[in-house]
């Protein structure tokens, strides 16, 4: 029943959990089950796929089947893996010999080259005067969609975390308002009013560039944007403080992404303040928190177990492993068990 239920994505898990487990039942023993899984991943929002293959913390046999399966009914992700550090070199070979998709839909709206064609497609009329003049033919036009902006924010920040510049990858200077730039003891109250109509404005990239780059109070508003990307590009920023990551994982108007995204971190799990801020919130999905429950100290899990805001599943945890670690430090008197 549970297999089944994987196999349409339906189990309540990440989104990276959801797509590693369609990968595995997609090569399960039963062909029904196979066939669902796959089917699933082929319709699966291409934004999230996107996200999914971009990060280089996803399992290499994803990346592999990603490569093997899905490339040829979302080429927008061929890009993605390629730019994907833990991509494995066997898949990243595949990718780079296979002919681009552009080239294939181009050859089937004009028709193949070669001379068995039945119904070559007819030339245009062209005065005599046209024909003597070297006129270089137009450039075929654009036969595939942009992709969205979205999208498009997902490939610029996989390239960002493969090493890239943001200026390289978006092909221009993207610059930001002097409120973004100011060191952060620098800004007024002006600045700050200013700041948050300007973030308002801001398109994806641009948005992108400000969180990477800002000041605390940039991250502190772009950190509560409704477009996923942008607070995961708040969270790649190097200018973090482990307070600020604190103060992030306490949040009660971030979203559930966002800290999950935190708790991912292994840099952020490190420190003991991030971790049980994170615990603590009752925003905080369960299946994020259980697992943290049991590195907590024995002053904070006593806090944690009578702690209202929190789900009960939490506070009953809290309290077994408080329980556990009572009867593990008991003294056994000899002759008793």
């Amino acid at each position: 029943m549970i297999r089944r239920k994987g196999a349409t994505g339906n189990l309540p898990l990440p989104l990276e959990d959801k797509v590693e487990i369609l990968t595995l039942l997609a090569a399960a023993p039963e062909a029904d089950l196979r066939a669902k899984a796959l089917e699933t991943l082929q319709g699966w929002n291409r934004a999230e796929l996107r996200r999914v293959m971009a990060s280089p913390q996803v399992a290499p046999e994803v990346l592999r089947f990603a490569t093997e399966q899905l490339v040829e009914k979302h080429e927008e992700l061929r890009e993605v893996l390629l730019w994907n550090p833990s991509l494995p070199s066997e898949s990243r070979a595949l990718l780079e010999r296979k002919p681009l998709a552009r080239l294939e839909v181009t050859e089937a709206v004009v028709g193949p080259s070669s001379p068995s064609s039945p119904e070559p497609l007819p030339q245009p009329l062209t005065p005599p005067l046209a024909q003597a003049s070297p006129i270089k033919p137009e450039p075929l036009p654009e036969l595939v969609p942009e992709p969205a902006e979205e999208e498009m924010a997902v490939e610029i920040l996989a390239k960002l975390a493969a090493g890239a510049r943001i200026e390289d990858v978006t092909g221009a200077s993207v610059e930001a308002p002097p409120e973004v730039t100011k060191h952060d003891d620098e800004l007024t109250a002006n600045d700050r009013e200013t700041l948050i109509e300007k973030i308002s404005r801001m398109r994806v990239v641009e948005k992108i560039k400000a969180a990477l780059t800002g000041n605390l109070e940039t991250r502190s508003l772009l950190i509560r944007d409704p477009n996923k990307i942008i607070s995961r590009a708040v969270l790649q920023s190097p200018k973090i403080s482990e307070m600020e990551a604190e103060s992030y994982a306490a949040a009660k108007n971030v979203s559930d992404e966002t800290l999950r995204l935190i708790a991912a971190n292994r840099k952020f799990m490190k420190a003991y303040v991030v971790m049980r801020a994170l615990v603590n919130n009752p925003r905080a999905p369960i299946d994020v928190t259980m697992p943290l429950v049991g590195r907590m100290k024995d002053r904070d899990l006593k806090g944690l177990a009578l702690n209202r805001n929190v789900p009960e599943v939490i506070r009953t945890l809290a309290t077994k492993v408080i329980r556990q670690k009572e009867e593990a430090n008991k003294i056994k008197l000899p002759g008793k068990k």
